[in-house]
């Protein structure tokens, strides 16, 4: 057991996410564009900045406190020779999320490609354990913030934008465990479904991913000994994933080959077989 603080850092993991496969090849797809990804200093967040980076695209990202994590997110990006960037708080705040704006309109102009990433959980066997604040908590960073920051953020976005959220698998068949957070990722699903029908004609294309399984500093930090041991064992696959194996799904979701789809999620999930 690893016994990381919330929200984890992948720098004190012993077992290490692989972020990008080393035969993994950029083509170009993103070239020039400029994007925006929350809780991308590790995990999910890190493996689509760098596969983002790899297609030539320009990243900045938000984190909240693990520093040594975002340094390294900024040089595996830069090593890819696009512009990175990355700056830290506390999404719940409104205030950060429209300085967050700003401070991206100032360094890039405009926004291509917003990736709302950024989650937090709480595991509770029993719902009479369940504590308000952590509601509070799950439900204001997971979606209330996803929310006001794409608000503020469609000012920067244009015709042919892309806005990526992840969801999960927890969307579509609950977990006992993890009451508040899947009710906060089937709010996610909505929000896409809802925001790609409003921007359609603008040609603002709104998409999610869920996710089953993956190994991230959220996993060690939020679970304990028997889950972590056990995580992703109950896939058809019997494993569970890997950032690498889930960011391809975002290079498509934000470059012109998913051009006709909008509203729809992609199911990364180790074989799990999931309706909607």
């Amino acid at each position: 057991m690893e016994n990381l603080e919330r929200p984890g850092q992948e720098s004190e993991m012993k077992k290490k996410p692989l972020i990008i496969r080393e035969n993994y090849r950029g083509s170009g797809k993103l070239n020039h564009k400029n994007a925006l990804i929350t809780g991308g200093d590790s995990g999910i967040g890190r493996a689509v900045a760098v596969h983002f980076a790899k297609e030539g695209c320009n990243i900045m990202f938000t984190y909240v406190s693990e520093h040594e994590d975002a340094e390294k997110t900024k040089k595996l990006v830069e090593a890819e020779g696009v512009k990175c960037s990355f700056t830290s708080g506390d999404l719940r705040d409104i205030t950060f999320c429209k300085d967050l704006i700003e401070e991206f309109k100032n360094k890039y102009s405009t926004l291509d490609i917003l990736v709302n990433n950024a989650a937090t959980q709480y595991t509770v066997s029993s719902l009479e354990d369940i504590k308000e604040e952590h509601v509070r908590e799950t439900f204001d960073l997971n979606i209330i913030s996803m929310i006001l920051l794409t608000k503020n953020a469609l000012p920067l976005m244009k015709e042919g934008g892309r806005i990526i959220n992840t969801t999960s698998i927890t969307s579509y068949r609950g977990h006992k465990d993890l009451v508040d957070y899947s009710s906060t990722k089937g709010a996610i699903t909505s929000f896409t479904r809802s925001m790609s029908a409003q921007l359609a004609s603008k040609n603002i294309l709104v998409n999610a991913v869920a996710p089953g399984p993956i190994w991230t500093p959220l996993i060690p930090a939020t679970m304990d000994d028997e889950m972590v041991t056990t995580f992703g064992e109950d896939t058809p696959l019997g494993r569970c994933g890997q950032p690498s194996e889930v960011a391809p799904a975002y290079v498509y979701l934000a470059s012109e080959d998913s051009s006709y789809m909008t509203g729809q999620v992609l199911h990364i999930n180790g074989g799990s077989v999931i309706g909607g």
